[in-house]
């Protein structure tokens, strides 16, 4: 008898546990990519326009990018580990990292990093415009807000 009461009392925790698990409220994770995207996009043109910038490349990805010094020897792949120099910005100007040593695998940071560091050689600098989806997305991260463009100057030190 005492068995019977006891699973009982595990059955009927259970089923309370059951309960508030599902009436625990669900936000709604549904995001339009690519509405963010053409979002992302027009801020972009926005932003080339009013800075007068020239001679921007847009990688199939979506991500712009312009090389300003080529560097030389090989390209790095995305399997490939580099090390770098950078300064990543918001379209406002505002700095939100830096670094003078960096050194990463490329397959390790967001995918614009990834798709735009190919781009250019050991010892060249690179201008990465990278749309939100290619960078952090719709999430905040640090000093970073959701659904941010972000600017990076990158220069190539090393591909190892």
């Amino acid at each position: 008898m005492q068995l019977i009461k006891t699973m009982k009392r595990y059955i009927l925790l259970l089923c309370v546990l059951v309960i508030s698990v599902s009436a625990c409220k669900k936000t709604d994770t549904t995001f339009d990519y690519s509405a963010q995207y053409f979002k992302d996009d027009a801020l972009l043109q926005k932003y080339f326009s009013d800075n007068k910038l020239t001679g921007i490349t847009q990688d199939p990805s979506g991500l712009y990018y312009k090389v300003t010094t080529q560097g030389t020897g090989s390209y790095p792949t995305g399997a490939s580990t580099v090390t770098v120099s950078y300064t990543g910005t918001l379209l406002d100007g505002t700095v939100f990292d830096s670094n003078t040593s960096f050194s990463t695998p490329l397959l390790s940071v967001i995918r614009g990093w990834t798709i735009g560091l190919q781009h250019v050689k050991s010892g060249g600098t690179i201008m990465l415009y990278i749309p939100s989806g290619l960078g952090y997305g719709n999430v905040d991260n640090g000093a970073i807000p959701a659904n941010s463009v972000l600017i990076f100057t990158i220069t190539l030190t090393s591909i190892n």
